[in-house]
């Protein structure tokens, strides 16, 4: 089994999700158009996945590491 080491602390990742949240909506309410809503799209549920996740792939290439208290 595969187990991945969580960089991404409950603050950030609740705002991950509030802002991928936010930019869905932009997309739904139609404030981007063209390649811009597919590029946003895609945004969002990168931020929302690695909230889930608790695991950014840039955070950890960057030597970024959680320190659990």
């Amino acid at each position: 089994m595969f187990f991945i080491k969580r960089n991404l602390p409950l603050w950030e990742r609740v705002l991950r999700v509030a802002v991928g949240l936010g930019i869905v909506w932009a997309v739904w309410a139609g404030l981007t158009v063209g390649i811009v809503s597919w590029i946003a799209g895609a945004t969002a549920a990168t931020m929302v996945f690695t909230a889930f996740v608790g695991f950014c792939p840039a955070c950890a290439l960057v030597g970024r590491r959680y320190l659990e208290k």
